[in-house]
């Protein structure tokens, strides 16, 4: 049985002035799987952090569901606060309850609603994740530009001062592309070559 702690964000006025956190709250701390359900004024803080740090250990949780924000916005920030206490950063998921419900409905309701939803959804997805490690692999520092013409010699020129090794591969005897067929070239009436 997975033992899965909810952490819900007010982010100050902004979830809860749409969304009746203390009812969600309330509601899901009864679901099956979630050990606690708790609530905070801005769980991306220090202090937020540390009540999921503490909760984690306190319950010996192994996922957690943080509904707040955009992932894109705080993924990365939960993600390093459950793996500072031990847990995968991968057994982590979040419910964007904040742009997809209180930023986007009026009704108090259907808003909660939804956002119970979406927890609910985090929630069953954190029960089968599996662990990860994360790999490094080493990248090459060099590029491969297909034609030798004006725009293949400038990317050349370009990624080479940038400090990379380039390999420019043309497939006829001479580079200049169409500039090489010109005779003369405008305003100046240089040669093209």
């Amino acid at each position: 049985m997975s033992r899965i702690g909810v952490f819900i964000c007010h982010c100050g006025v902004n979830i809860s002035s749409v969304v009746d956190v203390d009812k969600l709250t309330e509601e899901l701390a009864r679901e099956d799987d979630i050990v606690i359900a708790t609530e905070y004024k801005y769980m991306c803080s220090d202090p937020g952090q540390k009540l999921i740090k503490d909760t984690m250990e306190e319950h010996k949780l192994d996922g957690v569901v943080v509904a707040s924000c955009s992932p894109r916005l705080h993924q990365r920030t939960f993600q390093l606060c459950i793996e500072g206490a031990g847990l995968n950063r991968y057994k982590l998921e979040m419910a964007n309850i904040r742009e997809q419900c209180s930023w986007v409905h009026k009704d108090k309701e259907f808003a909660t609603e939804k956002a119970k939803d979406l927890i609910k959804m985090a929630v069953a997805k954190v029960r089968k994740n599996q662990p990860f490690d994360q790999l490094s692999i080493p990248v090459l520092k060099k590029a491969l530009v297909i034609g030798g013409g004006i725009a293949g010699m400038q990317a050349s020129i370009d990624i080479a001062n940038a400090g990379h090794r380039v390999t420019l591969v043309e497939r006829t005897p001479t580079i200049g592309g169409r500039m090489a067929q010109l005779d003369k070239t405008f305003p100046t009436l240089d040669c093209s070559a």
